[in-house]
């Protein structure tokens, strides 16, 4: 079945911006990819929500090659134009985390979505965060100007809101070194909303390809530390991803459609007994969640997260938050929780 396109315009037009921040990324991407040796493109995977009856998307993907340790460029859009009791109009998404092979390149995540519920305005999802498992302070100083430059009169509280929701309370730290979290924007011109969601995914992409690449260029060979350095970080995301982001836990729930996508954010491989030491940290029922995820990796440290790994690990959470629904309150917030995910318990 073909995927069938939503009618709102608004939805149109966010699709076609997040379409084009997709190519933008990839093509930025494979220019640094072979350059540092690996001429290969990204591969395309596709996807569809019921059949296509309610959209869709694609994904672009690297896993372990010279340059990327995982890469996803995912775009979404789903709408549910035929169903009118759901609360849910449509939702739009940007969402890409790129982890490089070197310890010293840094990780990103960016995620632009627009959503328009059926009993409010639509409104502008606007995130970016860098992820180095060792930190260049000059890279993350540039990293945070271009943020700043979008916008500079939004810069302060979309940096404290990012500040907010990339807080690990069980760790003591952040993920990631620089943050942008904008929840709900939507102002009275949304032509100058759309060129800012637009403006700022330029900007971050731009500005990440140009780390990525001088990273590449200026990395010695690693260390053993180094190495050591970067796999607990990825656990730690991997941590935070799974034990605190609501976005990925709305996805989910919403549906078990494109779990592996969803789940495309996890690195290529972390360290299981460290993960494992964490559960104690937490109150039930996460400890239960982080020792089920556990369970679900392959009994090797490090552990390699394949995609039939990421589908198990779709699973548990799923059920983790069937059963204990209470716990969707310990998870990562701003200001305002994410309409999308305020909507997945709503009634249908």
């Amino acid at each position: 079945m073909t995927q069938i396109d939503p009618r709102s315009p608004d939805a149109a037009r966010a699709r076609r911006l997040v379409d084009d921040l997709q190519r933008r990324f990839a093509t930025a991407l494979e220019a640094v990819s072979e350059k540092h040796g690996d001429p290969s493109a990204l591969t395309p995977i596709s996807w569809l929500r019921d059949g296509g009856r309610h959209g869709g998307g694609a994904r672009l993907v690297a896993v372990d090659t010279p340059v990327f340790n995982r890469a996803a460029i995912n775009v979404s859009g789903v709408h549910y134009d035929d169903e009118p009791t759901r609360r849910l109009g449509s939702a739009t998404a940007l969402s890409t985390i790129i982890h490089p092979q070197a310890p010293r390149a840094p990780s990103v995540h960016i995620h632009i979505s627009w959503t328009e519920l059926r009993d409010a305005p639509g409104s502008w999802r606007i995130m970016a965060d860098l992820n180095p498992a060792i930190e260049d302070p000059d890279a993350t100083a540039r990293f945070r100007q271009a943020m700043r430059e979008v916008a500079p009169e939004l810069y302060e509280p979309a940096a404290a809101q990012g500040d907010k929701y990339f807080w690990i309370p069980a760790l003591g730290r952040h993920r990631g070194v620089t943050h942008y979290y904008l929840e709900g924007y939507a102002t009275d011109d949304p032509v100058a909303d759309l060129d800012l969601a637009r403006r700022f995914g330029e900007a971050v992409i731009d500005r990440y390809a140009a780390e990525l690449g001088a990273a590449l260029a200026a990395a010695p060979e690693p260390t053993a530390q180094d190495r050591r350095r970067q796999l607990e970080y990825h656990t730690l995301y991997f941590f935070q991803v799974l034990t605190l982001d609501r976005g990925t836990t709305s996805g989910l729930l919403v549906h078990d459609q494109n779990d592996v996508g969803i789940l495309g954010s996890l690195p290529a491989r972390i360290d299981r007994g460290l993960l494992e030491s964490w559960a104690d940290r937490l109150e039930p029922p996460q400890d239960d969640l982080v020792r089920a995820l556990v369970a679900a990796l392959p009994d090797e440290n490090p552990c390699t997260v394949a995609d039939a790994v990421r589908a198990e690990l779709a699973r548990v959470v799923r059920e983790h938050y069937q059963t204990h629904p209470q716990a969707l309150a310990m998870q990562a917030s701003g200001d305002v929780v994410p309409p999308t995910v305020a909507n997945h318990l709503a009634p249908r």
